[in-house]
């Protein structure tokens, strides 16, 4: 074996590659609050996520189940304090929802799965949580916040994801006997096994509200979990609620005003999952410049070579815009502008389709080695394959790419145009 070959199975045996944005990106958007916090999440995820990372990744949903080793490391670090104010155990930062948009970063920069746990129990459930009384956010936003259950945010049906138009949606609320009772089957819901409370988006007349729903109420149903491409560590099932009887308490906010939480919370959303993207991005390549420098063929490095050479400067480009992107959306967000656009749409679009690209040419550079996720000589788990897969859904959830275009366009043309 030569010593190159020696260096490739160390680094594919699971050895860090440079993390190069330390040197390639110099941040003068964040306040020094977000800088510190980029360092203490980053030590934290190399604590908690990256042993467990591949074992995430080469998972089953059904057998497997939840990583909860990762989501109690990340209590223990206190990572769901950060994006909360003091008044429910919060860290009450004055930029959290540029906080939260990091964490995310630098969580998918070893598990998308764990980023997007993270991101459905903090963004989604605990963002909407945060919206409900004084009585609401101590009673079910505090014990989220500690971790002390898991939160899931459940808007997506079987006919009804992008589109959560009053007509779409089929999950209905009727006021009876005092109490408000639900009839529906939500589908994709992350966390949905584990969780503890799930915040529900239901037709109530002809608009939308919201409800607060512990799984442990009678008629609450969770399915099976579904097997996925990716994102194996993010359990998704579907949640049905037959007869769900809620006393008027569990209304979250006020009656018909769903659809602006679930907006909202979706927009929020859409930026965590571009700095998701943006996190797969920079893991893609490290990894693969790591590689091209230290593998030999044609009588020299593949670094060498000015395809890989000018395609590499091409997205490290592009992660920087990228970064910025997001930043900048969050930062508006933490300015008080509720739907930043265009800038979120812009960076959630940029951000995961920069994503998948990046771990494509990563699959490509590595070759053979790129398609494996455990070779039969060693073992050895490819350093890859996974970013690849679990790259993908990133351009599907929190509204599809298509609907970012779509809000890019509307901005520019306007709704009269574009509808």
């Amino acid at each position: 074996m030569t010593a190159v070959d020696e260096q490739t199975d160390v680094r594919i045996g699971g050895g860090a590659p440079e993390r190069l944005a330390d040197r390639m990106y110099h941040d003068l958007l964040s306040p020094d609050e977000i800088r510190d916090v980029r360092a203490r999440v980053r030590a934290s995820s190399d604590k908690v996520v990256a042993p467990v990372a591949a074992r995430i990744a080469n998972g089953d949903e059904r057998t497997d189940g939840f990583p909860r080793d990762a989501f109690d490391g990340l209590a223990s670090e206190g990572l769901f304090r950060l994006p909360f104010p003091k008044d429910v155990g919060g860290d009450g930062l004055a930029h959290p929802a540029t906080a939260t948009a990091v964490i995310v970063e630098e969580l998918a920069y070893h598990s998308n799965s764990v980023a997007a746990i993270f991101d459905v129990h903090c963004i989604l459930a605990g963002n909407a949580l945060n919206q409900g009384s004084p009585e609401q956010r101590e009673r079910w936003l505090r014990p989220l916040v500690e971790g002390e259950f898991i939160g899931a945010f459940a808007t997506s049906e079987p006919g009804a994801s992008s589109d959560l138009s009053p007509d779409a949606v089929t999950t209905e609320a009727v006021f009876d006997g005092g109490d408000w009772v639900l009839n529906g089957r939500k589908r994709w819901i992350t966390n949905s096994v584990v969780a503890g409370v799930v915040v529900v988006l239901a037709r109530t007349g002809s608009r939308l509200s919201t409800f607060i729903v512990p799984t442990n109420t009678p008629g609450v149903t969770v399915g099976t979990p579904d097997r996925k491409l990716g994102n194996r560590g993010q359990i998704t099932a579907d949640v049905v609620l037959d007869d769900v009887r809620l006393s008027p308490e569990y209304l979250l906010g006020s009656e018909g005003g769903g659809l602006k939480i679930a907006l909202q919370t979706l927009t929020y959303g859409r930026i965590g999952i571009a700095a998701a993207g943006v996190g797969m991005a920079q893991a893609a390549l490290d990894h693969t410049v790591a590689h091209l420098k230290s593998r030999h063929a044609f009588g020299g490095p593949l670094g060498g070579k000015q395809h890989w050479q000018f395609l590499m400067a091409d997205r490290t480009t592009e992660i920087e815009v990228a970064r910025d992107l997001y930043l900048k959306a969050a930062l508006r967000l933490d300015a008080g502008i509720p739907f930043p656009e265009p800038e979120a749409a812009m960076a959630k679009l940029f951000g995961t389709r920069l994503a998948v690209d990046i771990a494509r040419d990563a699959v490509q550079a590595f070759g053979g080695l790129g398609f494996t996720y455990q070779r039969g000589a060693d073992d050895a788990q490819g350093p890859v394959e996974a970013i690849y897969r679990d790259s993908k859904i990133g351009e599907i959830y929190e509204g599809a790419n298509e609907v970012q275009k779509w809000v890019i366009a509307r901005q520019l043309f306007g709704r009269e145009v574009t509808g």
